[in-house]
């Protein structure tokens, strides 16, 4: 039986694009005491004379991703960031102008905006990210005694400086450098009890207590000199505790959303804490309760259980 199949056509290499996605870099200026922040995730992407490293695997033309993640920091400290668009332009021009073979740049960012925490002390270095939290309540009766808990997720705080963390225990696997001057950072995820019952107190007024717990809470972060994040909370929660007398049982969960100085050295430039990488994980997790003396833990030590 003849063979009336056809001859397979030779493959070709259609459109195609290379580069480093996500880097996580954030920009901290500082203007004596009050510092401002610029939050990126900015994903490279690079095309042009690309058939060879696709055909034969041969690298002539190709520019490391490592090298293009290592430009977002170095034009981070260079050029600063004005705008999230003036920064992509310069990267872009310098991709294109610079590698011959690079004939087209994208550069995608997301910019994480942060409000600036009124503090009761010197200097302006607290924020909160912009886009407010998830509110969060439990209310649990049996037929004659209410339990009432509320709280909150994915508020994101940050102190571009006043934090430290030295003087841990260190063994043959300890490399963590101590630090006398860190970004601290966490999304807070956190619950309190009500002590309120039908027969003894009036009611809260909930919406009040509400906003009242989250100031006092966002206060603590601000005004906090942080020697580590478990100091941290316990000031967050003891602020609660003092502050609000509706209040017998204050629980959080926080992640320590670890920034980490990029090494600009061998690029010829000096990072003075202004360039970071900002880590999503792993993560420390740091979680603990603060009560009114005298009362009794309730709260779940897991969160997502409430």
């Amino acid at each position: 039986m003849a063979d009336h199949s056809h001859p397979a056509r030779p493959a070709v290499l259609g459109q195609n694009q290379y580069g480093k996605a996500e880097n996580r870099v954030v920009k901290i200026t500082r203007d004596g005491a009050t510092h401002h922040v610029k939050d990126l995730n900015v994903s490279v992407s690079l095309s042009g004379d690309m058939e060879e490293v696709h055909y034969s695997g041969s690298n002539a033309h190709v520019l490391p991703t490592d090298t293009t993640k290592n430009t977002v920091y170095a034009f981070a400290k260079e050029y600063g960031i004005e705008s999230a668009e003036q920064f992509g332009i310069h990267l872009a021009r310098h991709f294109v102008t610079s590698q011959e073979p690079i004939r087209r740049a994208r550069i995608r960012i997301e910019e994480y905006a942060w409000q600036r925490i009124a503090t009761s002390g010197e200097g302006a270095h607290s924020f909160v990210r912009e886009g407010r939290e998830t509110r969060l309540a439990q209310i649990t009766y049996d037929g004659g005694t209410w339990e009432v808990v509320s709280g909150l997720k994915d508020l994101v705080v940050m102190n571009s400086t006043d934090s430290e963390f030295w003087g841990y225990v260190k063994d043959k696997y300890t490399t963590l450098p101590e630090a006398y001057d860190r970004i601290l950072a966490t999304e807070v995820s956190g619950r309190w009890r009500f002590n309120w019952t039908e027969e003894a107190r009036e009611m809260p007024d909930w919406e009040k207590s509400y906003e009242q717990i989250r100031k006092h809470l966002l206060q603590a972060f601000a005004d906090t000199y942080s020697l580590s994040l478990q100091q941290t909370l316990y000031k967050m929660g003891a602020r609660i505790i003092e502050h609000r007398d509706e209040i017998d049982e204050v629980r959080f969960s926080l992640p320590n959303k670890h920034h980490f100085p990029v090494d600009l050295e061998p690029f010829g430039l000096k990072n003075d804490n202004e360039v970071y990488l900002a880590a999503d994980r792993p993560y420390g997790l740091i979680e603990a309760t603060v009560l009114r003396d005298g009362c009794e833990a309730r709260i779940p030590v897991d969160l997502t259980n409430l």
